[in-house]
């Protein structure tokens, strides 16, 4: 029988899927503004601005309440994020042959997120306050404030957009095509475990901290 460990609680799951929902209708209503054939069509009545909107409320509460919620595994989760050493440096050096040979011999071992994670997680806090403060004065403040401040809001929204785009599909395939990551999609779809020996091998550190963690309570 192979032995399951648990990655994702149920909590940190339907974040996730929730954020995914809201994130697809940003961007789809989003990126009606960088196809100029579809200003006319779906724009029309403001339905997309609309749609946007909601989609920007559930993008921004749904962590808020998270983290208030859950505030120490968020802290443990954005500190982890921040917490960078010579074995992140290793991974950035041998992540071409990981990534594209699908060799895994030069990967050193990683805690319970690896480089790649920590880079994609530091890309969502970072794009997600720059999305949530200059969407936020682009909604409040598009009557009251000078329009400096308004096209300075549009120009970051617009670069975070672009700098989140290309690494969302990128998390995509590697989270769901990668050969490597087979399976590990449904950790998140289903009940939040993974194989042990997949830990074993891709988080090596974090399978040594909570397999002494397991012996001494036993």
């Amino acid at each position: 029988m192979v032995r399951m460990i648990e990655r994702y609680r149920s909590r940190t799951r339907f974040l996730h899927w929730t954020n995914l929902c809201a994130f697809m209708l940003l961007l789809l209503t989003g990126m009606v503004l960088f196809v100029p054939p579809l200003w006319g069509v779906a724009a029309q009545g403001s339905w997309t601005r609309l749609f946007h909107r909601v989609g920007a409320v559930v993008f921004i509460a749904g962590p808020l309440i998270f983290a208030v919620v859950n505030w120490r595994a968020t802290l443990e989760s954005v500190k982890e994020a921040f917490n960078w050493g010579p074995d992140d440096i290793g991974w950035l050096k041998a992540a071409p042959r990981y990534y594209f040979l699908n060799d895994e011999r030069a990967m050193p071992p990683q805690e319970h997120m690896n480089t790649g994670q920590k880079m994609w997680w530091l890309i969502v806090l970072f794009t997600g306050v720059v999305f949530g403060v200059s969407g936020g004065l682009m909604w409040i403040g598009k009557t009251t404030l000078p329009s400096g401040v308004l096209q300075w809001s549009v120009f970051a929204h617009d670069v975070a957009y672009i700098v989140v785009l290309p690494m969302f599909f990128v998390h995509i395939y590697l989270s769901v095509l990668h050969p490597l990551m087979t399976g590990v999609w449904r950790s998140m779809l289903a009940d939040g475990k993974v194989p042990a020996e997949y830990v074993k091998s891709h988080h090596a550190r974090w399978y040594a901290r909570i397999s002494g963690k397991q012996a001494e309570s036993e």
